[in-house]
């Protein structure tokens, strides 16, 4: 009985530099559970980011398929996609991505402005995650006012409030130090045991191991391996 959660299947994203194709990812078949936690390794330029794009719909493959709760990427509306980007994922990025002169609760309330909840709804629903990440006493500080771990934990909280089903973690720990990392590490974990499923690409092969299921190395675009680590 297939109980994949995410199924890609020959899955291609190739582009053109120049007169050259690059191959970012290269028949790419690749199964993920519902409430696993995966870690994507692999050298720069091998494909992970890549992938974590395709899988986030925020890219489209050149060929392949993508099939996501049963439902192909590929069959759904440009609607159906905003809302499975909107509502079923979350995203978490090296570089944070939070707005200046935003405060941390209100870089979590952006997350639900376009999908009708209320105002206050918003305010509540942020105010909570933040707490949720022992941010309670940092609401009204701005991203230059925060260490960058807890900038990353706003980034977590960001990604949270929507109350996701899928978390992608793209190099989430990359600009953190060792502590910092450790802590990033265990919320990622102590996310996925609620059953979230977490998908994780790192350069950072202790940090795939020490809190992960299953790696999958991705070399040139291709899947090289699947261990457990």
């Amino acid at each position: 009985m297939d109980t994949s959660f995410i199924r890609t299947l020959d899955l291609c994203r190739y582009y053109r530099r120049g007169e050259h194709e690059v191959r970012a990812l290269d028949k790419v078949s690749l199964s993920i559970a519902k409430g696993e936690l995966v870690a994507v390794v692999g050298a720069s330029g091998s494909g992970k980011s890549t992938l974590l794009a395709l899988l986030a719909g925020l890219d489209t493959p050149t060929s392949g398929h993508i099939e996501v709760g049963g439902r192909q990427l590929a069959g759904m509306s440009r609607n159906e996609l905003a809302a499975y980007r909107a509502g079923r994922v979350g995203m978490i990025f090296q570089s944070f991505n939070l707005i200046p002169h935003r405060t941390a609760l209100q870089n979590v309330e952006l997350a639900l402005y376009f999908d009708g909840t209320s105002r206050t709804e918003r305010t509540g629903k942020a105010r909570a995650t933040l707490e949720r990440l022992n941010l309670g006493d940092r609401l009204d500080h701005r991203p230059a006012d925060l260490s960058g771990g807890e900038q990353q934990r706003v980034a977590i909280a960001r990604a949270l409030v929507k109350n996701p089903d899928i978390l992608f973690a793209d190099e989430p720990t990359g600009n953190l130090d060792y502590e910092h990392t450790r802590q990033i590490a265990g919320i990622l974990t102590e996310l996925n045991a609620q059953g979230i499923t977490v998908i994780m690409v790192t350069h950072d092969r202790e940090l795939a191991n020490r809190c992960t299921q299953r790696l999958v190395r991705l070399v040139y675009g291709r899947l090289a391996e699947e261990v457990a680590p």
